[in-house]
């Protein structure tokens, strides 16, 4: 009987022959941080009294940045002191990478057959290159700070088959949105995703960590795409020494199975107050007041092209605001030699270097009670993005830009 791909990656990480279920001790890779986790994983890791692993330990301001306050300055400095006290070589300082799960990405940390941890729920993202990757708790990441090892249970597995083509103005983010609008937000509780068919296979990279992103909000342990030559040639000349795939064996058993036609999904919004909420864009027609592109979730180069295409030549409607974030200094550079930048400025846009603020409600994008946004991001609980009474619309790129334009949530279609 065959395994599937968590089940290999955990007998090669612990060593022992495993089934659903069972409790592992297991090796890590890497182990991620940001301002908001990493100073409560610093505490933990003081009681230990051992000496971190410097090279696996990799820690990234991106929620408060830059800070916004006497706090959240607090939190960032905690962080420096540390990574200058135990002298990390992975401590990337404001104004040198990003949005942390696009910075584990493009700075090599992620390949194929890699187990790797952070502090942050959506840390499942690097399922999209071939890797385990979950989110863990701030104490739990002092443990791995020190030891390297941690304990998980084996996670059963669910299938998700795509095949045909995408429509015009459909990406990853309604592969993803879709699914967790027909098996709800509880539907994969620890559970892992293995995501694969021909509509797959055409995805680039980036569509592919959309999907991988949202994994959690489906309640998943992890979620992985098998790795491809696209991957591949992604990290030559990028990732941080050797790594092996591994892949689920072909007769591996799954808990559930699930087939999809691509080519009859149009592009989707997930309504408040659950990423569960999917009904089609068009179907949707509610006014805006922002409108919010960017996040780890579509903040990539490819995520403010596709925006840029619907945006280019016309102004955001009267009324509404439009915040653009690009995940990384990497991403932002991209866009600038390209003009998208000044596509956005041109447009009335607001553009702002990399951070999280807006997409967990901190601040830059804030709502006040009534409004309401279309964004890009992962969640759309209630308060997720400031006020209580405000709500947030969730949707790909190409939605976010022509409900912009049109003042509410509209298919692409209406306005190219």
């Amino acid at each position: 009987m065959g395994k599937t791909f968590a089940e290999k990656i955990f007998e090669k990480r612990s060593g022992e022959k495993v089934v659903p279920g069972q409790i592992v001790e297991a090796s890590i890779d890497y182990v991620m941080a940001n301002d908001v986790t990493a100073p409560p994983a610093f505490e933990a890791f003081e009681k230990l009294s051992a000496g971190p692993l410097r090279n696996k330990i990799v820690l990234i301001p991106d929620h408060y940045v830059p800070n916004k306050d006497v706090a959240s300055a607090s939190q960032a400095k905690r962080m420096r002191d540390f990574a200058m006290k135990w002298r990390l070589p992975n401590y990337f300082e404001v104004g040198a990478g990003g949005v942390c799960h696009q910075l584990m990405v493009e700075s090599g940390f992620v390949a194929p057959g890699r187990l790797i941890v952070g502090a942050d729920s959506h840390t499942c993202t690097y399922g999209a290159l071939g890797a385990f990757s979950t989110g863990i708790g701030s104490t739990e990441a002092a443990t791995v700070f020190a030891r390297g090892k941690l304990w998980f249970k084996v996670p059963k597995t669910d299938r998700f088959v795509f095949s045909g083509r995408l429509r015009r103005h459909v990406f990853g983010k309604d592969l993803i949105l879709r699914i967790i609008g027909d098996i709800g937000v509880d539907g994969a509780l620890y559970k892992s995703m293995e995501v694969s068919g021909s509509t797959i296979e055409s995805l680039d990279l980036s569509g592919r960590m959309t999907i991988a992103n949202m994994a959690i909000e489906a309640g998943a342990k992890n979620l992985y795409i098998a790795p491809d030559e696209k991957v591949y040639s992604y990290l030559e000349n990028r990732v941080r020494g050797r790594y092996k795939p591994v892949f689920p064996d072909n007769d591996a058993v799954y808990d559930k199975c699930y087939e999809y036609d691509a080519s009859q999904i149009p592009p989707l919004v997930a309504e408040p107050c659950l990423p569960s909420n999917v009904r089609p864009a068009s179907e949707i027609g509610a006014a805006i007041d922002q409108a919010y592109l960017g996040s780890c979730t579509n903040g990539r180069i490819e995520d403010l092209r596709a925006a840029a295409r619907i945006l280019k030549g016309k102004k955001i409607a009267r009324g509404v605001r439009m915040i653009v974030v690009p995940a990384s200094k990497a991403v932002f550079e991209q866009a600038m030699k390209e003009g998208l930048i000044k596509t956005f400025m041109d447009a009335n846009a607001y553009v702002s270097g990399p951070t999280c603020g807006a997409c967990l409600g901190g601040y830059m994008g804030v709502l006040a009670a009534g409004e309401v946004a279309i964004s890009s991001t992962n969640r759309n609980f209630i308060g997720r993005m400031g006020h209580k009474d405000s709500k947030v619309y969730l949707a790909n790129p190409a939605v976010v830009a022509a409900s912009a334009i049109k003042g509410r949530i509209v298919d692409p279609s209406e306005v190219v």
